[in-house]
């Protein structure tokens, strides 16, 4: 995807949203939120992994790779389609502000479910057959897994029965019709849940809003698409990952970072044409607009860690299978709408690749105060014009909260030389958006709580935190008319202002 033409857009999950019920949802903040965005002048609303969290939090550790979110389903539109009434909705639990329980909000909504399942008529639901069948390749595993967990009291597949983690046809068969009825629940809620994705997509680009979402490179262990491929990964004997993902030692970590994703069998999956693959990208570019790639480095080359290593220093570099697989991709999908997440340590393989297929990579504006300062690539005035410029990301601290505890002296001196004139902590995000908005990058990226000015305890996820990740959630009272006139204003300075353009700044 060669951008063309400049935009700009706001990092903000659907979890952010407010919502009477817990945790942001499809519903009518959504839509606000759309049209925040489209008044703005805004070209993309960019969001994290929508896809179902294992532990009911982190989207990067799913227990599917195609499903939704259950949690993101919305009563009020489920109660606007007569599956809901107000009466079953209510009363609604007394849910904190600001942040999300997901614990609550599970235990809350599992209800709602249940009496919405009894009201839908699943035989002669001609759409839903047609989402059954069109989804038949991932939905009926899925919708397997998780009752199979259940029964046996069990997330690690690999310690079920035999005969089950092997799957074999005669048990499958009959253990498709002894969870029939939860089966039948989840292929339900998969279906409202694309029901009202697809509306709101629908709402967002008739408003010229780009979708942007994104691609994790890999995929949990304990999910139903390793279960259900098992040929597609490194597993030994005992169907246990015989190798895991992470990354080498570095400036930041002496013993690496151990991420513990099974390894994709790339030599398999390229016997098969990369099937699983093309389908995976295939079915997120029907839920997005564009598609971020996260860990890009991974498809050139990957770090391989031996099962049972604490740390991630006993790796190895692997050659991936970007030479392979990209020009299938670019033949399926010649539209080619990915940005690359080349962050971290890049090596020139890596650049070429990515300049050779024209995916703009990203640049990060609080990175670029640290070392070689004037140099440093995150500085503005090194972005290149075909590039995704961000003021931070959801891994992050917010500006304010980077400036006030994790900046040193010299990195806060030398944003007051490269801004001009002396900064307070209460106007650092403002004058780094206007940076990162005034730079050639053609895309502009400023998470939501960059836009207010939000502090530390606003963060998204600190990848080094053990609690309090995912958790912060929009209120309400923030989405001011004062902020989306500012916003516009800027938009508008820099020549990223994008209205009644539904085409936005792709190919």
């Amino acid at each position: 995807m060669n951008v063309r033409s400049r935009g700009s857009g706001i990092l903000l999950h659907i979890t952010s949203l407010p919502s009477r019920y817990g945790v942001g949802d499809m519903g009518p903040w959504s839509y606000k939120f759309a049209d925040f965005l489209s008044e703005a002048g805004q070209t993309f609303w960019q969001i994290l992994p929508l896809n179902p969290p294992r532990s009911g939090e982190s989207p990067y550790h799913a227990s599917s790779a195609f499903a939704g979110n259950p949690l993101l389903i919305s009563p009020e539109l489920m109660k606007r389609n007569g599956l809901l009434t107000e009466d079953e909705i209510e009363p609604i639990p007394n849910f904190p502000e600001g942040r999300v329980d997901y614990e609550k909000v599970a235990s809350y909504k599992r209800n709602l479910f249940e009496k919405a399942l009894d009201r839908f008529e699943v035989k002669g639901n001609e759409n839903y057959e047609r989402f059954c069948s069109e989804n038949s390749d991932w939905l009926e595993d899925f919708a397997l897994f998780l009752p199979l967990e259940d029964h046996f009291e069990e997330s690690d597949w690999s310690k079920w029965p035999q005969e089950v983690k092997e799957r074999r046809p005669g048990v499958m068969s009959e253990l498709k019709e002894k969870f029939r009825g939860s089966i039948e629940k989840k292929k339900f809620l998969q279906f409202i849940f694309f029901r009202q994705w697809f509306s709101l997509k629908e709402y967002c680009n008739e408003r010229g809003i780009k979708i942007f979402g994104d691609l994790p490179i890999y995929v949990d262990y304990k999910s139903a698409d390793v279960w259900a491929n098992q040929n597609y990964f490194k597993l030994d004997e005992e169907k246990r990952p015989s190798v895991v993902s992470g990354v080498p030692p570095d400036a930041f970590s002496e013993t690496g970072q151990l991420w513990g994703h099974p390894i994709y069998d790339w030599k398999e999956l390229k016997e098969r044409g990369y099937d699983w693959w093309i389908r995976r990208f295939e079915h997120n570019l029907n839920l997005y607009d564009w598609l971020r790639i996260d860990h890009f480095r991974g498809f050139v080359q990957y770090w391989e860690v031996p099962e049972g290593e604490e740390t991630a220093i006993n790796g190895k570099w692997v050659e991936g299978p970007a030479e392979d697989l990209f020009p299938i991709l670019r033949k399926k999908f010649p539209d080619f709408p990915f940005i690359a997440e080349d962050l971290g340590e890049i090596t020139p393989d890596v650049v070429e690749l990515k300049d050779r297929f024209g995916f703009p990579g990203m640049n990060v504006l609080i990175f670029g105060f640290e070392d070689d300062f004037p140099e440093n690539p995150h500085l503005p005035h090194n972005f290149p014009r075909n590039s995704l410029a961000c003021t931070g990301t959801h891994d992050t601290n917010t500006i304010r909260g980077w400036f006030e505890n994790e900046a040193s002296t010299d990195e806060k001196e030398k944003v007051r030389r490269y801004v001009g004139k002396n900064i307070s902590e209460s106007d650092v995000h403002r004058e780094l958006v206007r940076l990162a908005m005034m730079s050639v990058s053609r895309l502009v990226s400023v998470p939501m709580q960059d836009l207010l000015g939000l502090g530390e305890s606003s963060r998204m996820n600190d990848p080094g935190g053990d609690s309090g990740n995912w958790l912060w959630r929009l209120l309400p009272s923030q989405l001011k008319s004062s902020e989306r006139s500012e916003l516009r204003e800027m938009t508008k300075t820099y020549g990223r202002f994008q209205e009644g353009d539904e085409s936005g700044p792709g190919r």
